[in-house]
């Protein structure tokens, strides 16, 4: 492993912590060499941040990664961005979806093609209002990240199948994705990941009956949201407190 994968590696580890800004510090001071990877990660860093945190950071972290080269990886990163902002539009843009598609279309692994079914799903059950077409994508995609053992990609996929689960009542189905998507979380360090998914364990409290055990775990999370500036992440933890 050359330095400049270290100083990646390590970038990944910090932005997965929640420490966003010390990552784009790291990769900003990374100097000469691959000039494109480093600029790859910081935009991935910076979708991060604005995901959990709320920053604006991607759209100018992107377009200098673009500069400098063209890669899939890039392209799913203005995936997440077009995503977030229908989401934050409240906007059902068939270009999103078409824009899935092809990132599918083109994939260059089982892998990435699995991160391409994801957002394929995220799209049907956030976007265009189609539900009942997003379990197929996200069992896919779980699939992808069984067998690629990528388990970024399994957490996503077991947090968004435990939703349909519960949804459909079936609350012990849902209580096991969302488990294990939390022990994913932990083992790799993904601090926000950790909990977003507390959050969730907190609604599972609340449709048990447990009222006490569902705030008590919501305001560990809010106030741990709060102290590495996961401004969505506290801002969902104190609406459940007060709904």
């Amino acid at each position: 492993m050359t330095d400049l994968d270290e100083i990646l590696e390590a970038a990944r580890e910090l932005s997965r912590a929640g420490r966003w800004s010390r990552a784009l510090s790291l990769l900003d001071a990374a100097g000469a060499g691959d000039t494109f990877r480093v600029a790859l990660a910081a935009a991935e860093v910076a979708a991060e941040s604005d995901w959990f945190g709320g920053t604006e950071l991607s759209a100018g972290r992107i377009a200098v990664a673009a500069g400098l080269g063209e890669h899939w990886d890039l392209d799913l990163l203005r995936l997440k961005q077009s995503y977030a902002l229908a989401i934050r539009s409240d906007g059902a843009d068939p270009a999103v979806s078409a824009q899935a598609g092809q990132l599918h279309d083109r994939a260059p692994d089982d892998v990435r093609r699995g991160w391409a079914r994801m957002y394929q799903g995220l799209i049907a059950d956030n976007l265009l209002g189609r539900r009942d077409l997003a379990p197929g994508h996200y069992a896919a995609a779980l699939r992808a990240g069984v067998d690629g053992a990528d388990p970024l990609l399994e957490r996503e996929a077991l947090r968004h199948l435990g939703d349909h689960d519960r949804d459909g009542g079936d609350r012990a189905a849902a209580q096991t994705k969302w488990a294990r998507a939390t022990e994913l979380s932990s083992r790799a360090g993904l601090v926000p990941g950790l909990l977003s998914q507390q959050i969730l364990l907190a609604v599972l409290a609340r449709d048990a009956g447990d009222e006490a055990g569902a705030r008590m775990l919501a305001g560990e999370v809010a106030r741990s949201a709060g102290a590495i500036g996961a401004d969505r992440l506290h801002a969902q933890a104190t609406a459940f407190l007060t709904a």
